[in-house]
């Protein structure tokens, strides 16, 4: 065999090797959340008791119960593979929930079984952050200006919306997850659910107004799956 032949063999079997190594890429669980009928229309949010937040807006912001998008979609709605992945180690990041203008940004944070969370005060006034869990532990903590981020853990998958005593018009929710496979929709309302090994999975779209929907797909191999969810609209 020539120098050249053993060069090509060799760079053949290297490239099989990184191949080997890597695994499957698995497949991807993607598609469009939307809405049909007519949703209610958020009302703007009456921010005068507390002029320090008033101040940074130009116009009044809305509630976010329910945001929509182009094309009917729906926005801040969780999609996670609900039954069929393996429960995932938390992540040694820390998720982060932000009160800045007396809103909690993002609304919906979503983290995983005992991943830390870090919950942080830009405001220049005090705010009580108030999770109402029903099967983790509830804690209720002030947090006023300047002061250290809170960091929590939540040992249970759940939602768990959040409110703060302080000011009545700050709600947000917390996603805990069991593992990794999940993802927020933005405008558009489009998600993709990658790695997936092969496996009957259940995926499951929840919205904190309109609830949840549930479709099984079966993952043979790399390919990508479509699943679309579609909710209907509370006018009231």
């Amino acid at each position: 065999m020539s120098k050249k032949h053993v060069v090509l063999a060799g760079a053949v079997m290297l490239a099989a090797s990184a191949v080997a190594l890597a695994g499957p890429a698995g497949g991807t669980v993607s598609g469009k959340v939307t809405y049909e009928g007519t949703p209610a229309k958020m009302k703007p949010i009456d921010m005068s008791k507390e002029p320090s937040c008033q101040k940074m807006y130009t116009t009044p912001p809305t509630v976010e119960t329910v945001v929509t998008g182009s094309g009917n979609s729906l926005q801040d709605v969780v999609v996670y593979i609900s039954a069929g992945a393996p429960d995932d180690a938390a992540p040694s990041t820390a998720a982060v929930f932000t009160q800045k203008g007396c809103r909690y940004i993002p609304h919906i944070l979503a983290f995983q079984v005992n991943q830390e969370i870090k919950i942080v005060n830009e405001d220049q006034t005090s705010h009580n952050i108030h999770p109402l869990p029903k099967v983790n532990r509830e804690w209720n903590k002030s947090q006023p200006p300047g002061t250290p981020p809170i960091s929590e853990k939540y040992d249970k998958a759940e939602f768990i919306p959040v409110k703060c005593n302080v000011h009545p018009w700050m709600h947000g929710n917390f996603a805990v997850l069991k593992n990794s496979h999940y993802a927020i929709t933005g405008d558009g309302g489009a998600f993709s659910l990658g790695n997936l090994p092969p496996g009957k999975y259940t995926v499951t779209a929840w919205q904190e107004s309109y609830g949840d929907q549930s479709q099984e797909v079966t993952i043979s191999g790399s390919e990508t799956k479509t699943v679309n969810f579609v909710f209907k609209a509370k006018p009231y």
